[in-house]
């Protein structure tokens, strides 16, 4: 029962954090190209990195089953947003912007793959 609580505690608190994102970047004029839902999976990538290396038994913040379901698979996952991703990329597909398409897919990709191992590499050897 304690994991499924911290599932969806994360997810809450992920989930609404990923919406004020969104807001703030309507905010500042970030509608054309979705730049919030790049820089969301970019920090969502990074923190799961770190969170997963630094957590282990033996890294440097050890941390039980459920803190670790918490942040991994409930705030990240509801932080994160490759569904939002998926959708973006085919309406931009579907208004005939293919240059904005693929660096939407690219970008999402490559920074997230680094932002992963870079948060992996701090917890290792900070």
């Amino acid at each position: 029962m304690m994991a499924t609580l911290a599932v969806a505690a994360g997810g809450a608190a992920g989930s609404l954090l990923r919406w004020w994102g969104t807001l703030l970047a309507a905010r500042i004029g970030w509608v054309e190209f979705p730049c919030s839902t790049i820089a969301i999976n970019v920090l969502g990538s990074f923190v799961i990195g770190w969170f997963a290396a630094a957590t282990l038994p033996g890294g440097a913040h050890p941390a039980s089953q459920e803190l670790r379901l918490l942040v991994m698979t409930g705030f990240c996952g509801g932080f994160t947003t490759f569904s939002a991703f998926s959708l973006q990329t085919v309406d931009l597909l579907r208004a005939g912007d293919f240059t904005g398409a693929a660096a939407n897919v690219l970008l999402s990709v490559v920074l997230c793959l680094a932002a992963v191992a870079a948060g992996h590499w701090l917890a290792i050897h900070a």
